[in-house]
């Protein structure tokens, strides 16, 4: 899920000084509260004054050899945590968001897990342990619209926590000849003979997008680690119904567009092994790669001081 388009400063305090311990986020003029803490300091982080408020948690870690999220709400969620400690031995992180406040009710936190069960699941990246959507309660317009405020602001900081759960990498399909001569917008061609591949790609507000209909391996190649990055957001993107089955039997289809952080992640993606996108791309109906194209796209920006 994608939050407005304003800037927002977020403030992150590193509880003992270690970027992997315990850590709360906050951001200026949101009444919310995150505590995110390893499972191996649990016990402190129960300690903290804002984990007895009432709030939403989640539990994250693998099952399996696979990612497995669970999501959950109380009125106290220290207590809810410590009788999941007991029962649940397969997660490894936890993240409690209750208010500085404690001005969160029980309706309140029960509409948070609603939505947020909802999205997960609607998104697939992360497999949830959750049996089923719980309801949403009965709500005023007001408060379902202070709840919605609410989880823009979760939205917009687990990602910054590289928990990636609710943030939905597919993007709307158009027609991309409506692209073509726009400045803003630049079109690009992968193609790998070898193994019938063809795929095109949008750079379009800074996101690398492949489009909908490109073809890519079925499954990760023999070059490079199959506990690789790469491989890993593979197996994430067949598991999401992202690559499909093609009806040759040998490739896979990309069901949505979809933005990658790099044009390297989507050529590795594509081919089925570590591939360098700068080069792999082309422009559109051009022999120009990807790293000539941005090679002249710098070339061509004037800085404000030197335009004066």
């Amino acid at each position: 899920m994608t939050p407005s388009p304003k800037g927002r400063s977020l403030e992150l305090y590193f509880i003992d000084g270690k970027p992997d311990g315990m850590l709360t986020a906050e951001v200026f003029n949101w009444t919310g509260h995150l505590l995110m803490a390893p499972r191996t300091q649990i016990t402190d982080a129960l300690k903290r004054r804002e984990a007895r408020f009432t709030g939403v948690y989640l539990l994250i870690g693998e099952k399996d050899g696979e990612p497995l999220l669970y999501i959950g709400e109380a009125e106290d969620v220290s207590d809810r945590i410590r009788n999941h400690d007991s029962k649940k031995d397969w997660w490894n992180t936890a993240v409690l968001v209750t208010s500085a406040a404690n001005n969160l009710n029980k309706a309140h936190v029960k509409y948070l897990e609603s939505r947020l069960v909802e999205v997960a699941r609607a998104i697939g990246r992360i497999p949830l342990e959750n049996g089923t959507n719980p309801a949403r309660p009965g709500l005023s317009e007001a408060a379902q619209a202070n709840m919605e405020a609410f989880l823009e602001y979760i939205f917009m900081i687990l990602p910054a926590l590289r928990i990636d759960a609710f943030l939905a990498n597919t993007r709307p399909s158009h027609d991309t000849r409506k692209h073509e001569g726009q400045q803003s917008t630049a079109l690009f061609e992968l193609h790998t003979p070898k193994h019938g591949i063809h795929a095109s790609a949008i750079l379009e507000n800074g996101e690398f997008v492949v489009q909908e209909g490109s073809l890519a391996r079925d499954v990760w190649g023999g070059r490079g680690s199959k506990d690789s990055g790469y491989a890993q957001l593979h197996t994430e993107l067949v598991r999401m119904g992202i690559l499909q089955s093609h009806l040759t039997g040998k490739l896979r289809v990309f069901t949505a567009n979809y933005a990658f952080k790099s044009p390297s992640a989507a050529a590795a993606v594509i081919n089925g092994y570590p591939t360098n996108g700068t080069l792999a791309w082309k422009v559109r109906g051009q022999a120009t790669t990807y790293k000539e194209w941005e090679a002249n796209q710098l070339a061509s920006n004037t800085f404000e001081e030197d335009a004066v």
